[in-house]
C-alpha cells in the first residue's frame, strides 16, 4: 500500500534530520509519497503566514504529517507553529513515550513511561491581554469536553498497550475548579477501565517523585502546561530531547514531530542527531498500520545504540547525521 504523508522539514537542523529519516523509512520498504511544505519563518517570508493554507489542507487531506523542528521566537514575533498546528487541526492528544536507549549514559537506565498531555487548553489557549500598562492577565481554560476526551485517550492507550497504571497530574488543591474538573473527568472515565490502576498526584510532588523514583510511574496524564514541563523533565532522565519522540493526535489526523529545538548553531554542519524524529516516524508508521516496518526500523536503531560504534556528537560519538542513518539502514539489510 502506498501512503501519502505531509512532510514539514522545519528549519535549522530540521531539513537535515528529516532527510535522514526519510532515507531510513524508504530503506524499510514502505512506499510513501511525501508532500513537502514550509512552516514558520520560511513560510512567513514566502506566503505571509507561518501556517500556509496549503500546508493545513495537505494534512487534512492526508490525515498524517511528519514534522521537523521549527523555531519559535521567545517573547516576541509570531506565535508557536506547534501550538498553531495543534489548535487548527484539533490535535488534542500529545503522546510522549520516554524510554531509555541501550548504552546511552543516563540517570535512569531501563526507564519506560509515557506522558499523555492535553494539547488544546489550559494557559496554552493563548487568551491574554493587558489590563493596564504593566499588568497582564492570562486565562487558564479547562473544559469538561476536552478533559473527558483526553482521559478517554489515555485510558484507551493504556488498554491497547497493556499499560497498568495512570497517574493524573494536577494542582487541584489550589486550583479547585479548573484542575478539579480535569481530575474529576479522569476519575469518571477511569471507572470504565477497571483493569487500569488510577492515582492522582499534585504536580510539584510529581516533579520530585520523577527525580527520586521515576520507575513508579507508567502513564502520566497531564493538562497542557504541566504536560509540557513534565515531558521535558522526563526526557532529561534518559538523555535529553534529542532522543525522545512526540505525536500529536486528533480524531481526524495526526502530526508526528521532533520535540527538540531547531539548533541553528549547528544547522548545515551535518552533525545533528536524527533519533528524535526517527522515533516519531516509528510511531507514525505504527499509526498508519505499517507495524512490520516500524519494528524493523526500531530493531535496527536499538542495535546501533547497543553496539555504540556509530554515534552522533551529542551522545559521545563523531558520526555525521548521514553516517548514523546509514548505520541503521545497514542493520535493516
Amino acid at each position: 500500500m502506498k501512503h501519502r504523508i505531509t512532510l514539514i522539514p522545519g528549519d535549522g537542523i530540521g531539513p537535515e534530520v528529516a532527510a535522514a529519516v526519510v532515507s531510513i523509512i524508504e530503506a524499510s520498504g514502505v512506499e510513501i509519497e511525501w508532500e513537502e511544505h514550509l512552516a514558520g519563518q520560511q513560510a512567513l517570508e514566502k506566503f505571509g503566514k507561518t501556517l500556509p493554507d496549503e500546508l493545513i489542507e495537505s494534512i487534512q487531506r492526508n490525515k498524517v504529517g511528519l514534522k521537523g523542528p521549527v523555531t519559535t521566537p521567545v517573547g516576541k514575533g509570531f506565535t508557536s507553529v506547534n501550538v498553531g498546528l495543534r489548535k487548527t487541526l484539533d490535535l488534542f492528544a500529545n503522546l510522549r513515550p520516554i524510554r531509555a536507549l541501550p548504552s546511552i549514559p543516563c540517570r535512569n537506565p531501563g526507564l519506560d513511561l509515557v506522558v499523555v498531555r492535553e494539547n488544546t487548553e489550559s494557559l496554552y489557549s493563548g487568551i491574554e491581554h493587558e489590563i493596564i500598562p504593566g499588568v497582564i492577565e492570562s486565562l487558564k481554560i479547562i473544559t469538561e469536553k476536552a478533559s473527558t476526551r483526553i482521559a478517554r485517550f489515555a485510558c484507551a492507550y493504556a488498554r491497547n498497550e497493556k499499560r497498568k497504571k495512570i497517574t493524573c497530574v494536577h494542582k487541584a488543591n489550589i486550583m479547585k475548579l479548573s484542575d478539579g474538573l480535569f481530575l474529576r473527568c479522569f476519575e469518571e472515565v477511569g471507572k470504565l477501565y477497571p483493569e487500569i490502576e488510577r492515582q492522582n498526584m499534585i504536580v510539584d510532588n510529581t516533579s520530585m517523585q520523577l527525580v527520586m523514583r521515576p520507575e513508579q510511574f507508567d502513564i502520566l496524564l497531564c493538562e497542557n502546561l504541566y504536560g509540557d514541563i513534565i515531558s521535558d523533565l522526563c526526557a532529561g532522565l534518559i538523555g535529553g530531547l534529542g532522543l525522545v519522540p512526540g505525536a500529536n493526535i486528533g480524531e481526524k489526523g495526526a502530526v508526528f514531530e521532533a520535540v527538540h529545538g531547531s539548533a541553528p548553531d549547528i544547522a548545515g554542519k551535518g552533525i545533528a542527531n536524527p533519533t528524535a524524529l526517527l522515533q516519531s516516524a516509528i510511531l507514525m508508521l505504527t499509526h498508519i498500520e505499517e507495524r512490520q516496518a516500524a519494528e524493523k526500523i526500531e530493531t535496527a536503531m536499538l542495535k546501533v545504540f547497543e553496539e555504540g560504534e556509530v554515534r552522533t556528537r551529542d551522545i559521545g560519538g563523531s558520526a555525521s547525521t548521514n553516517e548514523f542513518a546509514d548505520a541503521i539502514i545497514e542493520k535493516m539489510n
